[in-house]
């Protein structure tokens, strides 16, 4: 079975002809893991036509890498022509590798629902079929609640007049699509702009998404997200925090070794920012770096961590910060244990401890599950 697009243009007929099978699944060595690594985070989306969502993600900021495949069916290692055929419950799908430090969860959500008709449940512009549905596809909680928030803000924005019709559920076992699927905007980049100027893609996004609407949703959406976690302005937080705190957040001070609240606390629970509340580190990745700080191989919630270059006090480092408290915390160092090799090296001030017994009454309950 081919794939064949017509296209018109202006000097006639286009036919594009692919033939799958053409070429192997290089690109599974490229990324076959549905966890997130190191400070590398992953996310998966489908769009309709994995060409067009993978040549728009790749140009983000902080994205290191989209590879087109297919995902949340059922037949394994499928190939395009069967899924082509809609018989396997797979999507066109691409799975992104990002830089947290450089863009967020939250930012990939924006830019995909502004790349997508999220009113269409069958299909994506001219691929029909629910091989080219809109899908969000979760790899932990956190981003299932931000997807679910980003779908409500959509909703409630007036972007679209028709219900929103894109699926949010949680990740399954993503199959690399073959080689020659693989940056096809820049391998056939004739063919690709002939597809795209004949899918009708760019003129519905156009006309959905003028400065006003992008404006609406992201304040819809920003405002569901900053309601739970927000910083209060300066004058507040003098009034907030200790005069000891204060040096550390807002001055990037450093407390004494040894001599802060956390450096030895051994109950479960999270840690939290002070400032804004933002989830930050569990005990479950906290040890005994023998620094005298608090320290923990990974962060509870990535998202949530700012990672920026500090060249202060005659050395680099790279400094820690909360994204939405933008609180110092301290600094992140790569002479930590195992699985990440990372040491998370914070500051008893900027932190708020939460304990297991009380997560549920402070309005952390979705937490609990991950100390059973």
């Amino acid at each position: 079975m081919k794939r064949i697009f017509s296209v018109g243009t202006t000097t006639g007929l286009v036919i594009l002809l692919l033939m799958p099978g053409m070429i192997g699944r290089g690109a599974e060595a490229k990324m076959d893991s549905n966890r997130n690594t190191d400070n590398i985070a992953v996310a998966t989306f489908a769009g309709g036509c994995f060409w067009c969502i993978e040549a728009d993600f790749e140009e983000i900021p902080g994205v290191l890498e989209a590879v087109s495949g297919y995902t949340g069916g059922y037949s394994e290692n499928p190939s395009y022509k069967e899924v082509c055929s809609g018989t396997t419950g797979h999507a066109e799908a691409i799975r992104v590798r990002y830089d947290p430090s450089l863009t967020t969860y939250a930012e990939l959500l924006k830019f995909f629902w502004r790349h997508i008709d999220p009113t269409d449940a069958g299909g994506q512009f001219v691929d029909r079929g629910s091989q080219y549905r809109s899908a969000i596809f979760c790899h932990d909680e956190e981003q299932k609640r931000l997807a679910e928030l980003s779908k409500e803000a959509l909703a409630g924005s007036g972007v679209f007049d028709k219900p929103v019709a894109t699926e949010i559920s949680m990740a399954t076992r993503f199959y690399p699509a073959e080689d020659y699927h693989q940056g096809y905007f820049k391998s056939c980049p004739v063919q690709y702009g002939a597809y795209r100027a004949g899918s009708g893609r760019d003129g519905f996004l156009e006309g959905a998404w003028d400065a006003e609407s992008v404006g609406r949703f992201e304040a819809e959406f920003d405002n569901s997200v900053g309601a739970v976690y927000s910083r209060p302005d300066e004058s507040s937080l003098k009034e907030k925090l200790t005069p000891e705190q204060y040096r550390v957040i807002r001055q990037c001070g450093t407390e004494p070794p040894f001599q802060n609240e956390f450096w030895n606390n051994k109950r479960e629970g999270i840690y939290v920012d002070v400032v804004s509340g933002e989830p930050l580190f569990s005990s479950l990745a906290k040890y005994d770096s023998g620094s005298g700080w608090p320290s923990f191989f990974r962060p509870l919630e990535p998202d949530n961590i700012v990672e920026k270059k500090d060249d202060g006090h005659g050395m680099t480092r790279t400094e820690v910060r909360s994204a939405r408290g933008d609180s110092h915390l301290g600094h992140v160092f790569s002479d930590g244990p195992d699985p990440t090799g990372l040491r998370y090296c914070i500051n008893s001030a900027s932190l708020r401890f939460i304990p297991r017994e009380d997560l549920e009454k402070e309005g952390y309950g979705k937490y609990l599950k991950i100390f059973d």
